[in-house]
């Protein structure tokens, strides 16, 4: 899934297991997202740190409004979803 296509863009790091668990859900339901790893690109990493206060906090979820989420549930990113379509 490319960001052109995702509903969602989702900053992970590989060894994250709430990242695992996000994935793992929103597959499950059919929500498309893009995922970028940010120990693999630095400017990511530097995205991830401007919204989370200084923190390289995953998961951060993007939506396409721009608003972004961390760590967020199941519940609340589709609750986020319906909120920004």
């Amino acid at each position: 899934m490319t960001a052109a296509t995702a509903q969602l863009t989702m900053y992970t790091t590989p060894w994250c297991g709430y990242c695992r668990q996000l994935k793992r859900l929103l597959a499950r339901d059919d929500i498309d997202f893009a995922e970028v790893d940010i120990e693999q690109d630095p400017a990511a990493a530097d995205y991830v740190m401007s919204v989370n206060g200084g923190n390289q906090t995953v998961p951060t979820v993007v939506f396409p409004d721009g608003t972004a989420l961390t760590n967020p549930s199941l519940a609340q990113v589709k609750d986020h979803l319906d909120a920004v379509s």
